[in-house]
C-alpha cells in the first residue's frame, strides 16, 4: 500500500512539473508569435529590459466553432524588465484575438485594450461562434474611464474593433 501511495505522489508531482514549464513563444503558430513580438518591440522602445510572459499569456480555444484552435493573447501579466504595467493602462491591458483559417494560417481579428473578458458558455448550435464579453474603458459606451462598459462580440474570421461614440 505504501508503494502505491508513493507512486501516486510521484505521478502527481510529475504532472504538476509539466504544468509549470516556462512559456515559450515557439510553441505557437507564426501569427501568434508575431502578436507576442509586439511585447518585445514595446519593451525595447521603453528601454525596459527583458520581456517575461506569464504562463497563461496565450489561451488556445475554439472561438469560431470550426473545430480549430484559435488564440487569445492577453498581456495582462506580461512584464517588461521590472515594470508590470507596460502593456496596461486605464483602459485595461493589450489583448489580441487570432483565429485559425481553413488553410491553417492565423488571422488577427482583434487588437485592443480590455479590462477583462469572459467567454460566454458554449453555443447550443454545433459549429456556432463563441461570444466574448469584454469589459472596456467607459468611453466606448459614451461615458468616462471608470464607468462600466461591456461589449459582446461573436468571434468569427472577420476583424473587429470597438469604437468610441
Amino acid at each position: 500500500m505504501r508503494c502505491f501511495i508513493l507512486l501516486l505522489a510521484l505521478l502527481v508531482t510529475a504532472a504538476r512539473a509539466d504544468d509549470t514549464r516556462p512559456f515559450n513563444p515557439a510553441d505557437y503558430p507564426a501569427g501568434v508569435q508575431k502578436a507576442l513580438h509586439y511585447a518585445n518591440e514595446e519593451c525595447d522602445s521603453q528601454d525596459g529590459g527583458a520581456v517575461t510572459f506569464a504562463p497563461d499569456t496565450v489561451r488556445r480555444i475554439d472561438l469560431t466553432g470550426d473545430g480549430r484552435d484559435d488564440y487569445i493573447v492577453d498581456f495582462r501579466d506580461t512584464k517588461c524588465g521590472e515594470r508590470e504595467t507596460t502593456y496596461c493602462g486605464t483602459g485595461g491591458c493589450v489583448m489580441n484575438i487570432l483565429v485559425t483559417l481553413p488553410d491553417g494560417s492565423v488571422r488577427p481579428v482583434f487588437d485592443g485594450y480590455v479590462r477583462s473578458y469572459k467567454i460566454v458558455a458554449s453555443p447550443v448550435k454545433r459549429g456556432a461562434a463563441r461570444t466574448v464579453r469584454f469589459d472596456v474603458h467607459g468611453s466606448y459606451c459614451g461615458g468616462f474611464g471608470a464607468q462600466a462598459c461591456v461589449k459582446a462580440k461573436a468571434i468569427t474570421a472577420t476583424p473587429f474593433a470597438f469604437k468610441q461614440p
